[in-house]
């Protein structure tokens, strides 16, 4: 009778491929939100790359990935104020923006309790609402101009929550690649 499931290191082996498995999943429903699955992403590579000896991923793979992980911040957070900006907003309705996307995902999350479609609508409402009540109070815009902004900051938002997912699918490809 072959026992080779008892073993210990063929145990360790697939409770760790599971685990960096729904940690790969669990990142990429954190980037679709909005959160911190890029760096998710490399903390668990990372800890492959320890837990392996140092033989897989890699140095160079884990500097590129923190690369990405940075980009990916920078490039949701400059987005949502791109676009209310891009749309005739302010230079204040963009910091708006961005404090409307973090207070929406966080305050109408509970409002909309449906798992990532409540955080998604809550962080772009957030978005719209902040960057269009800020300049029609603010700058004296019409009603129309300000949902232009607003609407500029949403397309902003989820253009902003794409890129990051799109930086962690390049995470994801520099580990495949650094394997």
């Amino acid at each position: 009778m072959n026992m080779d499931w008892l073993n210990v290191e063929f145990f360790l082996s697939v409770v760790g491929w599971l685990a960096l498995g729904l940690t790969i999943a669990a990142a990429m429903l954190l980037n679709v939100l909005g959160l911190f699955g890029n760096w998710l992403l490399l903390g668990a590579f990372a800890v492959v790359w320890v837990a392996t000896g140092w033989v897989h991923v890699g140095w160079l793979g884990i500097a590129l990935m923190l690369i990405f992980a940075v980009l990916g911040e920078i490039l949701e957070t400059a987005l949502a104020g791109y676009g209310a900006r891009r749309f005739g907003g302010s230079k204040g309705s963009m910091v708006a923006a961005l404090v409307g996307c973090i207070g929406g995902a966080i305050f109408l999350t509970a409002l909309i309790p449906i798992p990532l479609i409540g955080t998604i609508i809550g962080a772009c409402i957030g978005a719209f609402g902040a960057a269009a009540i800020y300049d029609y109070i603010q700058h004296e815009r019409t009603p129309a101009e300000a949902v232009r902004i607003g609407w500029g900051a949403t397309l902003g938002k989820l253009g902003g929550m794409f890129a990051k997912f799109i930086c962690g699918v390049v995470i994801l490809a520099v580990a495949w690649w650094t394997w």
